[in-house]
């Protein structure tokens, strides 16, 4: 296994991720951190152009799932009900555990899924540790929350051996 804390790949958003280009490449279903990677903290629904993001995926034959560690009540659960999604949420990562009860729900294989997330240390290094590829996004707001910003800062040289790669 590489370094556990290099993504498979690297993208702007997840609008980059094409869901025929997925596909081609065997995958089956999309995992997605919720905070930062779908909606900033701050929005509480998604919005048209992630919902168009989830049709086009469903269309490519593609499932989407919400593998979140947000501690809010209602938060995850919320935003996957508007959105038609599944959802593991207080996922625990980076532990394994949140990513395989995804897995197990949705039928699917390690290697027929993705994670998609904005964060090393949860979203990158649990999908690894799982046996999921791994693709980092930047964060849609890095916001008022300065641990957060050191945080994104500590990241840096990972999201950069990340970006040197250039496929799954």
């Amino acid at each position: 296994m590489a370094f556990p804390l290099v993504p498979s790949y690297v993208a702007d958003s997840i609008f980059d991720l094409t869901p025929g280009a997925l596909r081609a490449k065997g995958i089956r279903l999309v995992l997605a951190d919720l905070d930062n990677t779908l909606v900033s903290y701050e929005d509480a629904l998604p919005s048209p152009a992630v919902r168009l993001w989830k049709e086009a995926l469903e269309g490519a034959g593609l499932s989407l799932y919400v593998v979140s560690n947000s501690r809010k009540s209602r938060r995850c659960p919320d935003f996957c009900a508007a959105l038609g999604v599944p959802c593991v949420r207080h996922a625990g990562k980076p532990g394994r555990a949140g990513f395989r009860r995804a897995l197990r729900e949705a039928g699917v294989k390690p290697q027929e899924a993705v994670m998609v997330g904005d964060q090393i240390f949860t979203d990158v290094l649990g999908a690894n540790r799982a046996g999921v590829a791994s693709i980092l996004v930047k964060p849609i707001a890095i916001g008022k929350n300065p641990l957060r910003a050191a945080r994104y800062a500590a990241e840096t040289p990972f999201r950069l051996a990340g970006k040197r790669k250039d496929t799954l």
